[in-house]
């Protein structure tokens, strides 16, 4: 059976893996890429069939850096998932929790846990490539690079989930679309923007995200990325035709089925 190959920035092992695995299923091939420009490329291209992009965290908020790649690359939102961010302390087998004295950590997941370790870390870690007695990563780490988890749920805050977006080359099928995800831009003269999620409020349509980002060359103008929940047969595409005759630019980024957050567990 073909694996569907799937890009991811970073290692295997990351969340980001762990995002592929909980939206696609077993039966993937990574495509680690170095960058998040290099996963959009990767799927451009051809070399994978999906990507796997993290949008946002409820602790540290919106990648913006991915919502503007979005915006710069013809690709289709397809699907999306949730993931709860658990660290874990994460070591060589047989080592002791006393006997640790240094633990490398990325900075980005400082802001969770104070002390965080990414999953190419763990390769590093056991490969003895860095000068550290542990790791902070999650649990799929330590499980492929053959570690030892010591401790579990680091992260300071149990609530921790990232958002990623699945992207493809193809839209969804839209019999499956609950949730539809478009940027737009508008007219800028006073009351533009009220009117524009006007149209959303008039027909009970539920907005789950709106993010703005500037405009390249157009100092103090922003493109509006939007998340609507609903079919985009029915009532979206009412609203979606209303904002077309007040946006200067409408595109959709796609209409896929939408994912609910699931309950931590301790």
């Amino acid at each position: 059976m073909t694996k569907i190959a799937v890009a991811i920035q970073g290692e295997a092992g990351s969340f980001s893996h762990a995002a592929a695995l909980q939206a696609l299923g077993p039966g993937i091939r990574l495509v680690p890429c170095p960058s998040f420009e290099e996963l959009f490329r990767a799927v451009d291209a051809g070399d994978a069939a999906r990507g796997a992009v993290p949008i946002e965290n409820s602790l540290a908020g919106s990648v913006h850096e991915n919502y503007d790649l979005l915006g710069a690359h013809a690709l289709h939102v397809v699907g999306e998932t949730q993931v709860r961010v658990r660290h874990c302390l994460i070591a060589r087998p047989g080592t002791e929790r006393a006997a640790i004295r240094r633990v490398a950590s990325h900075p980005v997941a400082l802001a969770q846990c104070r002390r965080f370790f990414t999953a190419g870390s763990v390769r590093d870690l056991m490969a003895g490539r860095v000068a550290a007695d542990a790791a902070i990563a999650s649990s799929l780490a330590a499980e492929l690079y053959g570690a030892q988890v010591l401790e579990e749920g680091l992260e300071d805050h149990a609530e921790n989930y990232t958002r990623f977006l699945v992207v493809a080359r193809e839209p969804a099928p839209p019999e499956l679309a609950r949730k539809t995800s478009l940027v737009f831009t508008l007219p800028n003269v006073p009351g533009s923007l009220h009117r524009a999620l006007g149209v959303f409020a008039a027909r009970g349509l539920d907005l789950t995200k709106i993010e703005s980002r500037p405009l390249a060359g157009r100092p103090w103008e922003y493109a509006f990325y939007l998340d609507v929940v609903g079919d985009p047969r029915v009532g979206v595409a009412e609203a979606l035709a209303e904002l077309r005759r007040l946006a200067r630019d409408l595109r959709i980024l796609g209409a896929y089925p939408g994912s609910d957050i699931p309950v931590a567990k301790s």
